[in-house]
């Protein structure tokens, strides 16, 4: 039988399977050298998730991270939905949401759009339909909340990018 290991991915111990490919190394840890930041982000994203569904907060950084590629926060934020008790027929839904909007409240939805107006904003601006679809769902203050986490999730997939966070090695919660 032979065994084909990547560091942390999944091991292939069938003769004949196909090996996965190799991982790859970060270009840094970036929180060991500014943990001021890493430290300031961590509060950020504290404070900006208050008031809101984790659920629906998880949903949010999935979408975020499948616009921005970032590998490591959707293997951590897929990881914390379905530890929230999220649904992995939802979480797979998720980047096809606009052909599969009935697995979504009318309220999620909103959020959803708004996300990736606000990631996206490549395209000049948050359309206001889009905006005034989600104050329709969410008083003021969860808005502002909503907006704050869009940011920071935002923030996050960043520094994961830049520095090629690997991803598969979180377990739910580690970092909190």
């Amino acid at each position: 039988m032979a065994t084909t290991t990547n560091t942390g991915g999944p091991t292939n111990t069938t003769e004949g399977a196909p090996a996965y490919a190799p991982e790859h190394k970060p270009r840094m840890q970036w929180a060991k050298h500014a943990p001021e930041v890493y430290k300031a982000m961590v509060r950020l994203d504290a404070a900006a998730g208050q008031g809101l569904d984790s659920r629906l907060r998880e949903l949010v950084k999935i979408r975020a991270s499948q616009l921005n590629h970032c590998a490591f926060c959707l293997d951590m934020h897929t990881k914390d939905a379905l530890a929230a008790g999220e649904s992995v027929e939802r979480i797979v839904q998720l980047a096809a949401w606009e052909e599969s909007r009935h697995f979504y409240s009318e309220k999620e939805l909103a959020a959803i759009e708004l996300t990736e107006a606000v990631t996206v904003l490549t395209d000049g601006f948050v359309p206001d339909e889009v905006y005034e679809r989600a104050a329709a769902h969410f008083d003021e203050a969860e808005l502002a909340q909503l907006i704050a986490s869009i940011t920071v999730i935002n923030a996050w997939n960043r520094f994961g990018v830049t520095t090629r966070a690997v991803p598969g090695h979180y377990t739910p919660g580690q970092y909190k």
